[in-house]
């Protein structure tokens, strides 16, 4: 994960905690950095204008002041839980932390009784879905995709055998309940889909991507479609 993308998100852990506040140790174990950074993180966001307030000893820690500056978003109960079920059904999904990030940001300024709703309707939808992608592997993925710079793999195939390849990220397609990886292998000099929870390692480098397009992916089935939600 990003550094941008992480002081959005631990903001966004630090209100959803709010007066309870969270300790450095914890926020550090969730986002998989050391206590050290996170401090210089929080730094960062008190610098930034964010009301962060601290509770030093014990049962101390950090929190974000301010919820009611939070504009009202308008969603019926259902519509909420429509949106907790689809991010929690799909773990594995490219930028699925963002995704849970942005909806508790939308739970969190319901107004109470939609709220309440909303979490009596989400009692009722069990997801037993399967685990994510390492952290560190789909972060590594995510930025290349996001930076369009090279990504580096370790990566095993159905067969075995593993390789490390250089890899210029295209797109991320879901197919049969997987989901992969396309883009322009470097080793192969071809267009090729990596399953994603065959890649044991990632790393993104500092060279570009040289323009490599969805187009060279080829035509795509009938019942796939761009996640913008639109049917044009």
């Amino acid at each position: 994960m990003k550094r941008v993308e992480r002081l959005q998100a631990l903001s966004e852990m630090l209100r959803r905690h709010g007066s309870r506040g969270c300790t450095a140790e914890r926020l550090a174990a969730e986002f998989g950095v050391s206590v050290r950074t996170i401090k210089r993180d929080l730094t960062s966001l008190e610098r930034s204008g964010a009301p962060l307030w601290s509770r030093p000893g014990p049962g101390g820690g950090y929190g974000l002041s301010g919820l009611a500056s939070l504009r009202p978003v308008s969603l019926s109960p259902a519509q909420a839980v429509a949106l907790l079920a689809a991010v929690s059904a799909a773990p594995e999904a490219p930028y699925s932390d963002l995704a849970s990030a942005a909806v508790q940001k939308i739970l969190d300024v319901l107004d109470p009784p939609t709220r309440a709703k909303a979490q009596q309707l989400a009692d009722r939808v069990w997801v037993d879905a399967p685990p994510p992608p390492r952290r560190a592997v789909r972060s590594a993925l995510e930025e290349a995709m996001t930076e369009q710079r090279v990504v580096r793999l370790r990566y095993t195939a159905a067969d075995g055998t593993t390789t490390v390849r250089d890899v210029e990220p295209v797109l991320f397609g879901s197919a049969n309940g997987w989901w992969y990886l396309i883009g322009w292998c470097r080793l192969r000099g071809a267009m090729r889909w990596f399953l994603i929870s065959r890649v044991e390692r990632a790393r993104v480098t500092t060279s570009p991507c040289t323009g490599h397009t969805i187009d060279e992916v080829g035509v795509p089935p009938a019942t796939a479609r761009p996640v913008h939600g639109r049917d044009d």
